[in-house]
């Protein structure tokens, strides 16, 4: 009988970890399964790119697991019950089109990310935009489309995406007026190189900053800060972080506060073996004890540590455990400019920092590589090792990294 593995989500991270499973196991000995409401892969880190009218390149799943066995499933997944081991998925379309359908496994590998995170803040859910998955930067594609010249966009969140959307904005639509809002200071967390390019780039394309500003209430036309400052919005795009899928914390995983799945070293449930989570789903540790961001950058790392884990596990073979570390921290500002900021391994900035056209191609090469490595999980071909029997039944979860 075959070993059923079902992997949710088919972002960097899911689609990562079934190619690179498919890669490790005998065909003969398991059934991998990746669900995904999706038809193709969404490139989640061009998402800016989209919302300001550019077109992307199809990825069809069909095409990027062509031949490795792995079964897709096209759905959005509904419940999980980690005690039965089943997993319950809608059909795409409208209700009642097809029945839910009920998928059984033995391994369940949790890769269902995150979305937009309104922090509570009153009028975000009404009248902002979000950037976290195609469906948003689709709207707001339509709505910028719509905009005209003179008209306010206000990016909200000062972080890694704020920037890059608020600076992609201000390249293509150079008539419209372009501001950002930071809790912080601009770039506050970057070298003095690495901020002092963020600023020469964000006055070059007429973005207007407003630093220290937090935002309280978001209504049609405006904002307002903290201290009362109302900003003309006519378009309001929220950007101030991300928030789990909220199914792991129906279920009777052991979860954080933030319903992140707590994993050990191999990135295994700590509460139940048979489950591993990966991505923004996870709660894992890095180096200096510090939780890995939820990010590109350490969710393809784990999803490489999760799938190496299972198939030495089914295998009998040595399970490794490989620390994910932080080299640099890669941001485009527009098409033509960009900065990498080279970082500590626990994502500290360093002096160094690349900028301008060269840090532009380089991202791009990253974005490039990103892709291409989810449907080529592996550098060189692997060995496709047989499952041990004996070594099917998940052992109790040994290390814990995190409370």
């Amino acid at each position: 009988m075959q070993h059923r593995i079902v992997v949710l989500g088919a972002g960097y991270t899911g689609a990562t970890a079934a190619g690179r499973l498919a890669r490790r196991l005998h065909r003969e000995d398991v059934a991998i399964t990746l669900v995904d409401a999706e038809p193709d892969f969404v490139e989640r880190v061009r998402m800016h790119q989209l919302a300001v009218g550019q077109d992307l390149a199809p990825r069809p799943f069909d095409e990027m697991f062509e031949g490795t066995g792995v079964a897709l499933k096209q759905g959005k997944v509904t419940a999980v019950d980690v005690d039965g081991r089943t997993v319950t998925v809608a059909a795409p379309g409208g209700a009642g089109e097809r029945e839910d359908e009920v998928l059984a496994y033995d391994t369940l590998v949790y890769a269902l990310g995150s979305g937009w995170n309104e922090q509570g803040v009153p009028g975000t859910a009404e009248h902002a935009h979000e950037i976290a998955g195609r469906p948003g930067a689709l709207r707001l594609r339509e709505r910028l489309a719509g905009l005209a010249a003179g008209e306010s966009v206000v990016v909200v969140g000062g972080g890694l995406t704020g920037i890059e959307a608020a600076t992609e904005i201000a390249e293509a639509r150079p008539d419209l007026d372009v501001a950002l809002a930071a809790r912080g200071g601009l770039g506050d967390w970057l070298s003095e190189k690495g901020a002092g390019h963020l600023r020469t780039v964000f006055g070059r394309l007429g973005i207007t900053v407003h630093e220290h500003a937090a935002v309280t209430a978001v209504e049609a036309g405006h904002i307002t800060t903290g201290d009362g400052t109302g900003i003309p919005a006519a378009v309001t795009v929220w950007t101030t972080g991300f928030a789990v899928h909220p199914i792991a914390r129906a279920t009777s995983l052991e979860v954080t506060g933030t319903g992140q799945i707590v994993v050990d070293r191999t990135m295994r449930s700590v509460s139940h073996p048979d489950v591993y989570a990966i991505g923004d789903a996870a709660l894992a540790m890095g180096p200096g004890g510090k939780p890995l961001r939820m990010s590109c950058a350490s969710g393809v790392p784990g999803a490489w540590q999760a799938a190496d884990a299972i198939a030495a596990r089914l295998t009998g073979g040595k399970v490794p455990t490989v620390p994910v570390r932080y080299f640099n921290q890669c941001i485009s500002l527009g098409r033509k400019d960009g900065l990498i900021q080279y970082v500590t391994a626990d994502d500290r900035a360093v002096s160094a920092a690349l900028t301008g056209r060269l840090a532009a191609f380089y991202k791009e090469i990253i974005c490039k590589g990103a892709a291409w490595g989810v449907a080529h999980p592996l550098l060189v071909p692997a060995r496709r090792r047989r499952v041990v029997r004996e070594a099917v039944v998940p052992e109790a979860s040994p290390v814990r990294t995190a409370a």
